[in-house]
């Protein structure tokens, strides 16, 4: 996928980066290691300003948020009072509604919230401790129409940003396959008017979401989701300065955002359609040539996201919007390293080459996106370089994601002939 677009250095001068959408070790299958401080340290990292702390519904996260996290010098943002310099933090939480509406059952939503103060965010607690239980999962269960919920937050606070999360995901989206609707219309009824942001998830990305005419109005907004530390950042939002909680729902309402930063939405678990246990997977053409049925055992078939989209578009592949914000896409620096490496992703050596390049090129986005390819050229292992090079200009080899199986990115065609990266050695940073 050719990118169309790049920015340049001294936009970093005017833009922030904010991931808007994660989750505390207190949600189910999420890593131990989801902790204040830890999100502090990645972001630092990842060259993230501003992370949501996800998880505000849950007792005992409220608690420690509460200990942890002081007022910063932004207006209804907050900072971690062990690193008073560092990323910001907007109060965030991922709820989840299964209900029935429209003569149908088993309608599952997840909704993304943002609050402006711990005020608010307890009397959201309140509201909806007596309504679900709170303690049993980060991201609680309701068991009402998710247009209700819309209707409580209005009445706490008009300040509460309210965020279809992760919109085309089968099983827990608004235009889910298996549990959504066909239209926004016909989910928030009465309430649509009070939404004006949409997650687009990881097995989707703008230029998907372009080909949706009913869309445009709405701003696209791209975040992790991250269930463990090193995923935070994966997709992004650059914000332009200042940086206030009024300022980020001023932007989201008018949808003046600079660029999303992508994931590659073929790489999301449900891109494409198939079948897992078959080992089948189906772009949408061919799965209506099977009748929506595995080819092998005849079992229906888990519809994707690039299916749905097909389903209800009313435009062609490649529409581009004239007034939105730029998407790019990227791939991970520790999937870079680990492919140069030819090593797994949680090998020491990729551990360590990655905090290696991030002592000698900033963060990891300043890398990715920002740093001239010349000035890394001076210190960064050649495999390693061509692997950002190519990144950045979208020359990528992938296998989509289908039914719960994550898809493949690959930088380098098997059999291309490249000298294997040497190791940084600590000693050497600044000579290779």
């Amino acid at each position: 996928m050719k990118q169309d677009f790049w920015p340049t250095p001294d936009c970093l001068q005017r833009i922030y980066l904010a991931d808007l959408h994660i989750h505390s070790r207190y949600s189910r299958a999420t890593s131990k290691e989801m902790t204040v401080s830890a999100l502090v340290r990645v972001a630092r990292q990842k060259g993230l300003q501003l992370i949501g702390t996800g998880d505000f519904t849950h007792p005992d996260y409220l608690k420690e948020l509460e200990e942890s996290l002081i007022p910063a010098p932004e207006e209804g943002l907050y900072v971690y009072k062990g690193d008073p310099e560092g990323p910001r933090f907007v109060l965030s939480v991922e709820v989840s509604n299964i209900f029935s509406q429209g003569g149908k059952q088993n309608r599952r939503l997840h909704t993304l919230l943002l609050a402006p103060n711990f005020e608010v965010v307890k009397e959201i607690n309140a509201v909806l401790g007596a309504l679900g239980n709170l303690s049993a999962d980060g991201r609680p269960i309701f068991g009402f129409p998710v247009k209700e919920l819309i209707r409580l937050l209005r009445r706490i606070s008009e300040e509460i940003v309210i965020i279809p999360a992760h919109i085309w995901t089968p099983w827990y989206s608004v235009f889910g396959s298996f549990s959504g609707f066909d239209s926004l219309e016909e989910c928030f009824e009465e309430e649509l008017e009070h939404i004006f942001a949409l997650e687009t998830g990881l097995s989707s990305d703008p230029q998907m979401n372009w080909r949706l005419s009913a869309l445009d109005r709405f701003c696209l907004v791209s975040n992790s989701d991250a269930h463990s530390p090193m995923k935070l950042g994966r997709e992004a939002n650059a914000f332009f300065y200042p940086m206030s909680y009024a300022a980020l729902v001023e932007a989201l309402k008018n949808d003046a955002l600079a660029f999303t930063i992508e994931f590659y939405p073929e790489e999301g678990k449900y891109h494409y359609d198939g079948h897992r246990h078959c080992g089948v997977l189906l772009s949408p053409k061919e799965t209506r040539a099977h009748g929506g049925r595995c080819p092998v055992c005849g079992e229906s078939l888990t519809v994707g996201v690039m299916y749905r989209v097909e389903e209800l578009a009313d435009r062609p592949e490649g529409y581009k919007p004239l007034h939105k914000p730029p998407a790019l896409h990227l791939v991970p620096l520790t999937e870079i390293v680990a492919e140069a490496l030819k090593k797994g992703i949680q090998t020491k050596i990729v551990k360590k080459t990655y905090d290696q390049l991030l002592s000698i090129g900033g963060s990891e986005f300043e890398i990715l996106l920002f740093k001239p390819l010349e000035e890394l050229a001076e210190s960064f292992p050649p495999l390693i370089l061509e692997g950002v090079r190519r990144v950045r200009e979208g020359r990528l080899y992938i296998r989509p994601g289908y039914d719960g199986v994550y898809g493949k990115i690959s930088i380098f065609e098997n059999g291309e002939q490249f000298s294997p990266t040497p190791p940084i050695k600590q000693q050497s940073l600044f000579s290779l």
